[in-house]
């Protein structure tokens, strides 16, 4: 059937005027045959009117990004026509007689929604193209002539690798998504020197062939701004997170951890106290785990500063490699495997306190970094060129002799004036001794409540950690009644639970144990008291009642009884 004479028959005419679609035929060379069906009341024009009128004259504005084509002549035309209120939506179609060409003609429709579809794809802050299974473009926004600088109409209609080969954009990723049948991401260069992150996503039809392939595409510093802010965003979460766990095991824990009873630590406390309302570098100086921490926390909480972040970094569990990227942050190619810049702890504790522990670590060339922030709160990130200001304290603190260390040449001796405005000296724990008992029960306390055990000290097992020297200071003894808590069996923790370090065969343990005489009274019930403290003492160095025998040079039958009179025990006679 000769497409003209059907689309002229009267009743077909009448059929195209009762149907909500509307009919444009076109000839090879682009001029309208036919303007049936909604078309007058779409476009205002009379069949009259544009037949035999080439569709560019008629229609020169409003075919924009499309879905499918149909070439007329050398042109590609859209089956998508927008109007300012709706969209037309149709497929192109051709018919043949006899073998020759004769029409080309398309089937519209009206397409509100298809509307609203042009309006997100048109204002989409990333640019949005979309091809064919072979690569042809489709559809491209108005982002697509910013990044490529070519108009749309330029685009429609060539295929990906076309541009490519042209220099549009280099490379083409649509040969390997039609490859592997899967999303793919990589990077372009635009003719005009942009770089572009592009992502392209196939979609295929209910057959499994591919239809579609949707690309997004965004410029690429904009991804590396916002993936350099998501790391910054992520940082501070996992600092906010750290914070609030901190927040929490305090609300759980004494608010204040330093137990200050000897005149020497007092007077520290206080010291403390006053210097935390001014903004004076301090230097803590005093042996391994005697609390330099807790003072610095000290002087933070009771500061302005303590809303902001404290950052306690260790300077000698850092490489000397790395010491200045954490100090002082890094650019982007600062070193190999740089790929972003980071803020170093300077930046992070802006407004806030950094406690830089073991100062005497930090090598030389990043000592004359930190004298310079010292001097004017300034500093240049590694690799960086741009000068930082920001308002951190410092409080450093050191366990070795920065006098010693600057004679060798291993110190800076105008940075340790710097850091030396206000010295702090903590005494070792053996020289407070009487701070023990009270510390104590402090981390009693505080392991009863972390574990759910219930753990009292023997006072002759208090008397023993106290005779102690403790080398490892307040530290070591948290870390022994903690080990003890949680090791001993039973409610009480009893001399013979310690370590025999601690104890066994030494002065200490002697002096703990002597046996002594706090007044008078009768001297049988002396005698009695002085077999009860020996064969106690004996069992619980020994439990076993023989070896007590032995060294009490007695029979083993002469210690059970005697055990069974004063200690109220039944033992087994082969023990």
């Amino acid at each position: 059937m000769r497409v003209l004479e059907t689309y002229a028959a009267p009743d077909i005419d009448k059929l195209w005027m009762q149907m909500p679609y509307g009919m444009l035929a076109l000839s090879p060379d682009g001029f309208i045959i036919h303007w049936k069906g909604k078309m007058e009341n779409w476009f205002i024009f009379k069949e009259t009117d544009v037949v035999r009128k080439h569709l560019s004259d008629v229609l020169p504005l409003v075919f924009s990004s499309y879905e499918s084509f149909c070439r007329v002549g050398q042109d590609f035309w859209e089956t998508q026509i927008k109007t300012p209120s709706f969209s037309l939506r149709g497929e192109w179609k051709r018919c043949y007689e006899g073998g020759i060409h004769t029409a080309d003609f398309l089937v519209l429709r009206r397409d509100d929604q298809y509307f609203e579809l042009e309006n997100i794809f048109d204002t989409s802050f990333d640019e949005i193209l979309v091809t064919d299974g072979e690569g042809r473009i489709l559809r491209a926004g108005p982002k697509s002539e910013q990044l490529y600088g070519r108009p749309i109409g330029e685009l429609l209609g060539k295929k990906t690798t076309e541009l490519a080969a042209e220099g549009v954009f280099t490379p083409s990723i649509t040969p390997e998504i039609i490859r592997k049948r899967t999303k793919v991401s990589g990077v372009q260069v635009t003719v005009n020197g942009k770089k572009l992150h592009v992502i392209g996503n196939p979609v295929f039809n209910p057959d499994g062939s591919l239809h579609r392939i949707i690309f997004n595409s965004r410029e690429y510093e904009e991804v590396e701004m916002l993936r350099q802010r998501l790391e910054t965003t992520e940082s501070l979460l996992d600092a906010y997170r750290l914070e609030l766990e901190k927040l929490k095991q305090s609300k759980d824990e004494p608010q204040d951890d330093m137990v200050v009873l000897s005149p020497e630590m007092q007077q520290i406390y206080q010291l403390a106290e006053r210097v935390a309302h001014v903004d004076s570098t301090i230097l803590i100086m005093g042996e391994s785990g005697v609390g330099k921490g807790m003072i610095a926390q000290r002087v933070h909480r009771a500061s302005h500063r303590r809303t902001k972040n404290f950052v306690h970094i260790n300077c000698g569990a850092i490489p000397d490699t790395l010491i200045e990227s954490e100090l002082f942050g890094y650019e982007k190619g600062a070193f190999t495997g740089a790929n972003t810049s980071k803020k170093g702890v300077l930046e992070i504790a802006d407004g806030g306190t950094v406690f830089l522990d073991e100062i005497g670590e930090i090598p030389l060339s990043v000592q004359v970094k930190l004298l310079q922030f010292l001097q004017d709160n300034t500093f240049r990130r590694l690799g960086g060129n741009q000068l930082l200001t920001v308002n951190t304290r410092i409080i450093a603190a050191t366990n070795q002799d920065l006098h010693k260390l600057i004679a060798e040449g291993r110190f800076r001796e105008d940075l340790f004036y710097r850091l030396h405005v206000i010295p702090i000296s903590v005494p070792p724990l053996r020289q407070r001794k009487e701070e023990i008992p009270a510390l104590i029960q402090h981390f009693i306390a505080r392991f009863t409540k972390k574990y759910g055990l219930y753990k009292q000290f023997h006072e002759d097992t208090i008397e023993i950690l106290s005779a102690y020297d403790w080398p490892g200071n307040v530290r070591e003894l948290e870390n022994m009644v903690e080990r003890l808590i949680v090791t001993s069996e039973g409610t009480e923790v009893l001399p013979h639970h310690l370590p025999a370090s601690l104890w066994e065969d030494s002065k200490n343990y002697q002096e703990a144990w002597a046996i002594k005489i706090k007044g008078l009274c009768p001297l049988k019930q002396a005698v009695e008291e002085v077999e009860k403290q020996l064969i106690s003492m004996a069992y619980q160095k020994y439990e076993n009642t023989y070896r007590c025998a032995e060294a009490l040079k007695v029979n083993q039958s002469t210690i059970v009884r005697k055990m069974n009179k004063y200690l109220g025990k039944g033992k087994e006679e082969n023990r």
